[in-house]
C-alpha cells in the first residue's frame, strides 16, 4: 500500500494514539470496535529472535509486527490486512514508529486462493517467522466487539493452510487465539508442521485457559509439546505476574 493513499482512507475514523511496551511504541487505531491489546503485545513478543523476514496475517493496525521490529534489529515485516482503512492506519503506524523502511502493507484476504494472494505480492516458502491473531468471536455464539471479528471456527483452518503456504522451510507460524478454539486450531496444525507446541494462557492460578499460543515448525518431525499453564495476573487484582509484566512494559520477550 503507498503512503501517499493513507490520509484519504484515515481521515474519516476517529483513532486514539495508545502506548506499548513503556512508550517505545504508540500505535493509533479506530476508538471503537476491535483494538489491539495484551493479544497483540504477546504475539509480537512470541517471534524467534533470529526472525529475518516476517508475514503479520491479518495484521489489523500493525500492532503485533510492530512489537516483533522492535526488538529484532535485523527483521523486515510484511503486513496482510483485508481491511483498506485498518492497512492504511498499520502503515501510518509503521512510519510513525520509524519502522518504514524495514516493512510493508498488503491489502489481500488470507483466505483468498493462492494465486490472489501471490498477486497481491506474498511469495509462497518465503518467511522465516508466520504470525497472526485471527478473528474468534463467531456471531452464531453472541454478540462481538467488531464485524469484523466475526468469523466461523472451521475458517481457522484456512488461516493455517495460508501461514503453511507462507512460511520458509523450518519456519515457524505462530497464532494466538481463544483457548475454546484449540478443538480446532490443533488439528490444522498438526496436519502441517511439526514441533507443534501449545502454551496455554490462565488470568490467574487454578483458573481456565482463556487464550492460547500455538506454534508449529515447517518440515519438522518433532514430536508434540503440551507446555504447563502460565498465568498473567498475580492471585489478587488487576498486577501481572513478572513474566509478563515485563514483557508489556517493553523489557523482555516471551520464552517459550
Amino acid at each position: 500500500m503507498s503512503l501517499d493513499h493513507t490520509p484519504d482512507l484515515v481521515k474519516q475514523q476517529t483513532l486514539t494514539r495508545d502506548a506499548f511496551l513503556g512508550g517505545r511504541l504508540y500505535v493509533s487505531q479506530p476508538d471503537k470496535g476491535f483494538r489491539a491489546g495484551l493479544d497483540s503485545v504477546l504475539l509480537g513478543a512470541s517471534v524467534r529472535a533470529a526472525t529475518q523476514r516476517l508475514l503479520d496475517l491479518g495484521s489489523g493496525v500493525g500492532t503485533a509486527a510492530l512489537v516483533a521490529l522492535a526488538d529484532l534489529a535485523d527483521a523486515t515485516a510484511t503486513l496482510a490486512e483485508l481491511d483498506p482503512p485498518t492497512a492504511a492506519i498499520a502503515a501510518l503506524n509503521l512510519e510513525a514508529n520509524g519502522f518504514g523502511v524495514r516493512s510493508r502493507v498488503l491489502t489481500v484476504d488470507v483466505t483468498a486462493k493462492g494465486g490472489a494472494r501471490a498477486a497481491a505480492g506474498l511469495p509462497s516458502d518465503h518467511y522465516d517467522t508466520v504470525i497472526a491473531n485471527p478473528p474468534f468471536f463467531d456471531p452464531r455464539a453472541g454478540s462481538a466487539p467488531s464485524a469484523a471479528r466475526h468469523m466461523p471456527p472451521e475458517a481457522l483452518d484456512l488461516w493455517v493452510k495460508t501461514a503453511a503456504t507462507h512460511a520458509a522451510p523450518e519456519g515457524e507460524v505462530i497464532f494466538i487465539h481463544a483457548a475454546a478454539s484449540l478443538p480446532v486450531l490443533l488439528p490444522a496444525f498438526m496436519a502441517r508442521f511439526g514441533a507443534v507446541t501449545v502454551l496455554p494462557l490462565i488470568p490467574r492460578e487454578g483458573e481456565a485457559a482463556t487464550r492460547v499460543l500455538v506454534r508449529g515448525t515447517k518440515g519438522s518431525r518433532a514430536p508434540f509439546t503440551l507446555l504447563a499453564s502460565r498465568a498473567l495476573h498475580e492471585p489478587e487484582g488487576r498486577t501481572f505476574q513478572p513474566e509478563f509484566d515485563a514483557i508489556f512494559r517493553g523489557t523482555a520477550r516471551l520464552v517459550w
